[in-house]
């Protein structure tokens, strides 16, 4: 998983309950992009606990029901521009005989009733309670997994059809922007043409220019520039010898540009940011 934040400060909070086969994860998110693919032989479940800003989940946005899945290997990305409350259940080995969906390149995004996302919120609040209170003891794990198991179960027989969900499961211009995100990862600190980009994916810059704006909500302009700040503030953080050497080895040639983008996007001066950092 990679991320780059979209806020000043960066909280969060997790909580792991490991059981037998599965893992659940109960996340307390700060605004930030994610890129994040599943380890071979999973399945993971996600769903939110809390209502608020739609993340935008691999280029969708929606404020309704949703559950999304992946299967070995599978990719997703997330825009979450406020803080926001979800769970993810990732099971090992892979969940292939349960007639949940299927597995593909992506993570795929279902609509649920409203009655199936309350009992999938309360299961968890259910067993994160239990857990946490001495009566674990008398609680086995094998049990608790398969309570959710029966509540994810009876989630994906609740799927809504849904239009848009079509748009949000396929794979062609998914496919676009992953390739565009390898090709970008390995080269964010060099000068990024649009052209050059999209003949090296075998696109048009105008397919590449919807792909990036469909997946980041944002320009591929402005993304680039962000992702840059974030990993200019990364070695300043780490202490690093020079604010200079830092901006320019992520592009950053004007300098006074780059300060003033710096503190509007992280509240302080890069200098401020290494003082900081370093040893009293």
């Amino acid at each position: 998983m990679d991320f780059t934040p979209l806020a000043r400060r960066i909280s969060a909070e997790q909580v792991i309950l490991s059981l037998p086969g599965c893992d659940l994860n109960y996340t307390r998110s700060f605004p930030r992009i994610i890129d994040a693919q599943l380890a071979p032989d999973t399945t993971a479940v996600g769903f939110t606990m809390d209502d608020g800003v739609p993340i935008r989940f691999n280029g969708v946005e929606r404020d309704r029901a949703v559950i999304v899945i992946g299967h070995s290997g599978a990719f997703y990305t997330s825009v979450e521009k406020t803080p926001r409350q979800y769970v993810s259940i990732i099971f090992t080995p892979e969940m292939l005989d349960r007639g949940w969906p299927g597995a593909g390149l992506n993570f795929s995004v279902h609509e649920i009733s409203q009655a199936a996302q309350d009992r999938l919120r309360e299961a968890v609040r259910q067993v994160l309670f239990v857990t946490s209170e001495a009566a674990m003891a008398d609680v086995t794990g094998e049990a608790v997994k398969e309570s959710l198991l029966a509540v994810i179960d009876q989630a994906f027989s609740e799927i809504v059809p849904a239009k848009w969900t079509a748009r949000a499961n396929s794979t062609r211009q998914f496919k676009v922007f992953n390739d565009a995100r390898a090709v970008l990862a390995g080269n964010v600190a060099h000068p990024i043409y649009s052209g050059e980009l999209a003949k090296q994916i075998g696109v048009s810059v105008r397919t590449l220019h919807d792909a990036v704006q469909r997946y980041r909500g944002m320009s591929l302009h402005r993304y680039l520039r962000l992702r840059r700040l974030w990993l200019v503030r990364q070695q300043l953080l780490a202490g690093t010898h020079s604010v200079k050497a830092s901006a320019l080895a992520f592009g950053f040639w004007h300098l006074s540009d780059f300060s003033r983008s710096y503190r509007s996007q992280f509240g302080e001066s890069p200098s401020e940011t290494l003082a900081a950092a370093r040893p009293k």
